[in-house]
């Protein structure tokens, strides 16, 4: 079953990257779980998944409120990265998202917008063999606000020089949907790895 883009003349794709392009929100869970397990810090999987596209920093500083902890947010960060980085051999792409990416990709120029870390970013698409498939790159730490505020889309659309209505966004989260939506951008929503499963993406 391939995903049904919108009608519409697109210039441009955009992209998030994990849980998109990438199927690594189960192994991000997992780096978050070792990670927070040493802080004694939960993080139910419903929740990791509604946070889905918030930056890595925001996250912990947002744990710290909800359980009074101290943690320290570069030192859980870094942990986490760590720990993720170690199950790239295990990564794997989402394949109706590598289908549109291979039959698109020198018709339109192509970015990636993420809330992870360049860092991260570029270790999942060097992995999956995609890296060199991307003119930009737009991650954590290149825009001052997260989805759903629109910046990350709109600052990635600038460095493409395509006007935002003309960009087609493909994202797994709500707050990316939310985010291409105020950026005024057309958007296809990739179903989760639980959705993928029941709709048999999978």
């Amino acid at each position: 079953m391939l995903l049904s883009l919108p009608p519409g003349h697109f210039r441009a794709y955009l992209f998030d990257c994990d849980g998109t392009i990438a199927d690594s929100m189960p192994l991000h869970y997992a780096a978050w779980r070792s990670a927070l397990d040493e802080w004694g810090c939960e993080f139910p999987e419903d929740l990791f998944y509604a946070w889905g596209g918030r930056p890595v920093a925001d996250i912990v500083a947002t744990l710290n409120e909800r359980h009074g902890l101290a943690m320290p947010v570069d030192t859980v960060a870094r942990r986490r990265e760590a720990l993720y980085q170690r199950s790239l051999p295990e990564l794997t792409a989402v394949p109706e998202v590598l289908a549109h990416i291979e039959d698109a990709h020198g018709r339109y120029p192509f970015a990636v917008v993420s809330g992870s870390t360049r860092e991260s970013v570029t270790a999942s698409l060097t992995t999956l063999g995609l890296l060199d498939r991307f003119d930009v790159l737009v991650c954590a730490g290149d825009y001052a606000r997260a989805k759903p505020d629109p910046e990350a889309f709109l600052v990635a659309a600038r460095l493409l020089g395509v006007p935002p209505e003309s960009c087609l966004v493909f994202e797994d989260t709500d707050l990316g949907i939310a985010a291409a939506t105020a950026a005024g951008m057309a958007s296809v929503r990739v179903p989760q790895p639980a959705e993928r499963a029941v709709t048999g993406l999978l």
